[in-house]
Formats: C-alpha cells, sequence, structure tokens
C-alpha cells in the first residue's frame, strides 16, 4: 500500500471536537505506539480562522482579523480526510513530539510556535486556503 499520509500533508478532521478543521500532519505513526495503539498522526490545526481583512482598515484591526488560533491533537488515521495540498511547515518538525503531550507547560510552549509560524505563513499570502473555513 502507498504511504500518502506524509509529513506536510493537509487534511480535514471528520470526527470529535474539530471536525471540519483542516490540519496539517506533522508525525504520523503508521503502526501505533504503546500510548496509542492504531495508526495515528501528531496534526497541528486552525481552530479559529483569521477573518477578512480589507485595506480601509486600521492597521491595528488588521492585525487583530489576521490572528490565528492553533490546536495540536494526536488523530486516528481513520477521522482524517487528507486532501491534494501540502504546508511546508520546516520550523515544527521538532516542536511537536510524542513528549510534547505529556506537560501542559511543553504543549503550550508548541501552541504558542504553531500559532507563530502559521500568523508568518497567513502573512506572506501563501497556502491562502489553508487559511479558509470550509463552507458546506
Amino acid at each position: 500500500m502507498v504511504k500518502f499520509l506524509k509529513v506536510g500533508r493537509v487534511a480535514i478532521i471528520s470526527r470529535g471536537r474539530y471536525a471540519g478543521k483542516k490540519v496539517v500532519l506533522l508525525l504520523p505513526v503508521d503502526t501505533g505506539s504503546k500510548t496509542h495503539p492504531f495508526p495515528h498522526a501528531l496534526v497541528a490545526g486552525i481552530e479559529r480562522y483569521p477573518l477578512q481583512v480589507t485595506r480601509r482598515m486600521s492597521k491595528a484591526r488588521q492585525s487583530k482579523r489576521s490572528k490565528v488560533k492553533p490546536f495540536i491533537k494526536v488523530v486516528n488515521y481513520n477521522h482524517l480526510m487528507p486532501t491534494r495540498y501540502t504546508l511546508e511547515l520546516e520550523g515544527l518538525k521538532n516542536v511537536v513530539t510524542p513528549d510534547t503531550f505529556k506537560e501542559v507547560s511543553q504543549r503550550e510552549d508548541a501552541k504558542k510556535t504553531v500559532k507563530k509560524t502559521l500568523e508568518e505563513r497567513y502573512q506572506s499570502g501563501k497556502n491562502r486556503w489553508f487559511f479558509t473555513p470550509l463552507r458546506f
């Protein structure tokens, strides 16, 4: 079987609290682990998408509306729907690891780093589809 769930692949979560949200796969684990004995992936996604910005708005309002609220999570492969898109996030490869989820402080630090990286990517204008909420 061909492995298509690779690092950087954009997917949509289909179950749970974040259903319908877009995520990026940071670490796919095909065989499972001791804590999660099923095929799963560590993902970083957007809980709250940035709002629309127009040229008429002040710089302060534009920066406030361009904020992203991220989340990091371990998700079962059965609850992921992969897309054709990929997102290159070089800075996040060593930030989110399986050990990150053991302590709350490590998790919060990882979320701050993910937030910074995603906001930089949004400001650059690349991967526009990833930063828009699904419509259905």
